[in-house]
């Protein structure tokens, strides 16, 4: 397919300006997998070694509920990222925008690298870790609706859930790069070098992440659909006004769909932490459960292209609705052998939910959402409603962490797991990390699984999107091109005139 596509007049897609999908799809890739590398070095870090170095270390279930408070917190500045970014999108343009998601995030990443820990300046070392936190989640607020509406708007008619599925396979390759950079780290340095100092590496190396995705994101071309709405006067002053004025439901339904977020909050912030924690007593190494973080999210970056290409033939609702379910239920599988320290079947059942299942939610949404908005306020409704919904899980992981808590600290012994200990309660460390496993995966497993179900009735309840044109997006009593007519502009790469 050629990477410069001209739409006939008359065309219900853009006619004024070139599309180019590839150089699009490319920017969007790298610049996704860029910025959520930053993202992600510090949901790992916050698992494996924040509870250790920035809170007190007296009390486990303590330092490990604030670890992830700080990383929920950076969840609660993206609706914020995402009301003023989205703005700058809409009014400004999204090439703009994301430039500046890059700047931001990348600046506030690689300081993290510079923090003292607890010991050396006490209570203000979780303090400048959360600012921190709160610039990156509101820089990371504007990104994925930013990248996919650059995607889409280039992409051709036909072909939005593929192209628009870059997004997240850039998103995928991101997370594979965060884990992937701890595990020589983790595996070649002593416990006490890695808590020491080995853990900022990732975090100074996020200078080379920003200027490389400045460089290729100013390359990218501004995307037609807005370009026609800012030549004739149509880009509106205030879009979160009209968003929720003409797309409210809309927007909650994207809320309610984002709570998906849940399935990789369960596995890569929650499950490091239960997998690895001295005090849950699962025993499983740092390295071992890297590993499946690693191995799931490439199978993830592989099927993603064949997920989103598959929703442009059968449609985004069933392939999400599907997402949703599966991935929802194989939860309580996953922490079960999580939970037994068997690590071949946590292997497995990762691949097989977050790798496989939860890629039919994950490579799809990108497009879905952004084709429920008009051109003139997408960016700022798909922002700050899915944002919204990822705000909700956010804070999952320390909500865990108090309701199905770890071992009392006297089972901690030198930082590692002394099952023969007895508590004052009569039973030993070993039988109440029993205990704490089976809590462990009912709960977790248990508001996975209600999420889950909220979000697949959400896709269920929305309408169908894929054979819309682009300029038809969004507008009230639209009809969808008929299958045969759209099965043959998917074929050939051209639309028809409107006569």
């Amino acid at each position: 397919m050629q990477d410069e596509i001209v739409e006939p007049p008359g065309s219900h897609e853009p006619t004024e300006f070139k599309k180019t999908p590839k150089k699009a799809a490319a920017s969007g890739w790298i610049g996704s997998a860029l910025e959520y590398y930053d993202f992600f070095i510090y949901a790992q870090a916050a698992s494996l070694v924040f509870p250790i170095i920035f809170f007190p270390p007296s009390n486990p279930q303590l330092a490990i509920v604030a670890s992830f408070a700080t990383f929920g917190v950076g969840y609660v500045a993206r609706p914020i990222g995402a009301f003023v970014l989205g703005h700058l999108g809409d009014v400004h343009g999204r090439k703009n925008m994301l430039v500046l998601c890059m700047m931001l995030i990348g600046l506030s990443t690689f300081l993290v690298a510079f923090l003292p820990t607890y010991e050396m300046v006490g209570i203000w070392a979780p303090i400048l870790l959360v600012i921190l936190r709160l610039v990156q989640g509101f820089a990371v607020g504007g990104e994925i609706s930013g990248a996919s509406a650059m995607i889409i708007e280039h992409a051709p008619f036909g072909r939005r859930g593929f192209f628009g599925s870059f997004t997240l396979q850039g998103v995928q390759a991101g997370q594979v790069l965060a884990a992937a950079v701890f595990l020589p780290l983790s595996a070649v340095m002593s416990t006490e070098s890695f808590q020491s100092w080995g853990w900022r590496i990732p975090f100074l190396l996020s200078a080379v992440v920003v200027a490389a995705g400045i460089i290729i994101r100013r390359r990218v071309d501004e995307t037609p659909a807005f370009q026609e709405e800012a030549a004739h006067g149509e880009v509106p002053k205030a879009p979160i006004v009209v968003a929720v004025k003409e797309s409210g439901g809309d927007m909650l339904r994207v809320v309610c769909m984002a709570l998906m977020n849940a399935i990789p909050t369960a596995v890569v912030a929650f499950g490091t932490t239960f997998a690895t924690n001295a005090a849950y007593g699962v025993g499983l190494t740092a390295t071992n459960y890297l590993w499946i973080v690693v191995s799931g999210n490439i199978v993830a970056v592989i099927l993603i292209p064949f997920v989103g290409n598959l929703s442009d033939v059968i449609g985004r609702r069933p392939v999400i609705i599907v997402g949703c379910l599966g991935s929802g239920v194989l939860g309580y599988a996953y922490l079960y052998f999580v939970s037994q320290a068997n690590l071949v079947g946590a292997f497995v059942m990762a691949m097989l939910m977050w790798g496989v299942v939860y890629q039919g939610y994950n490579a799809v949404f990108p497009s879905f959402f952004q084709e429920l908005f008009p051109t003139r306020t997408r960016v700022t409704a798909f922002a700050v409603s899915q944002n919204l919904g990822t705000l909700i899980t956010a804070f999952l992981p320390a909500i865990y962490a108090a309701l199905a808590g770890p071992t009392p600290a006297a089972c901690v012994v030198e930082k590692k797991f002394a099952p023969d200990v007895v508590l004052p309660t009569g039973e030993t460390c070993r039988l109440a990390a029993d205990a704490r496993e089976a809590d462990v995966i009912w709960t977790v497993g248990t508001i996975t699984l209600v999420l889950a179900v909220i979000a697949a009735i959400a896709a269920f309840t929305a309408r169908e999107t894929y054979r819309v044109h682009m300029n038809d997006l969004g507008v009230p009593g639209t009809q969808p091109v008929p299958k045969d007519e759209y099965m043959r502009i998917r074929a050939s790469g051209v639309d028809e005139p409107v006569h």
